[in-house]
């Protein structure tokens, strides 16, 4: 069973920003020093904040027309034309490249729904070759594929999302799961408490969208 734990002075690789809602830029403060990758359409937000992004990626049909582009840097915009792809993956595919292995997602949903969904869908597909974290809302969501434990709060608020589908054994939640299914669709683990600070998903099959309380600026680390 592997173990997560949040060490102090671990960073992320870097900070993916994508074009839906992102967090006030307080949050920014907290990885200030970490490359913020954005897509073409949340660079205009993030410049409207007062933000500068390491680097503008996408086929720059959001940011073509923007008053800010003569203003950027051709350095750094990374045009991707591709059409297969949405600004998300060409991210996720950049990183790849560059070996930034832990990411931290802001902005993953908002606006229309088949955006946030496909969003969801590019996550899923990618979650394991990166580490990847979404942000939101003071919330940390997190992929488990495999059995974990986890140190976390009393009484801090856990919600399983199967992936889409997930059997498990749960120790130290208040609504323990005992070789049970959970299924899109079907029954979700929405809202469950931690009761102890040590809580443990011995995953059996399947895989799960783990949401706790944020750790910022500090990514979940993995070890034996």
């Amino acid at each position: 069973m592997r173990k997560i734990s949040f060490p102090a002075g671990r960073k992320y690789s870097a900070v993916v920003c994508l074009n839906s809602n992102l967090p006030t830029k307080d949050i920014f403060e907290f990885v200030d020093d970490i490359p913020i990758l954005a897509a073409d359409g949340a660079a205009t937000r993030l410049i409207d904040m007062g933000i500068e992004p390491t680097l503008i990626i996408g086929d720059m049909d959001s940011f073509a027309l923007e008053p800010y582009r003569p203003q950027v840097d051709k350095s750094k915009l990374l045009i991707i034309p591709d059409q297969e792809t949405n600004d998300f993956e060409k991210i996720l595919l950049y990183c790849l490249r560059k070996d930034f292995s832990e990411l931290l997602i802001f902005g993953f949903h908002g606006g229309e729904l088949e955006h946030t969904l496909n969003n969801w869908s590019v996550f899923k597909k990618y979650a394991r070759r990166l580490n990847m974290c979404i942000f939101d809302n003071n919330r940390y969501a997190m992929v488990v594929n495999e059995p974990i434990e986890i140190y976390l709060n009393v009484n801090e608020v856990v919600s399983l999302l199967p992936q889409p589908k997930a059997k498990l054994t749960t120790t130290n939640l208040e609504w323990k799961l005992d070789n049970e299914e959970l299924e899109l669709g079907v029954r979700e683990g929405i809202r469950n408490v931690a009761i102890a600070e040590r809580v443990s998903l011995d995953l059996h099959s399947g895989e799960l969208l783990m949401f706790i309380n944020h750790r910022l600026p500090i990514p979940p680390t993995y070890s034996k």
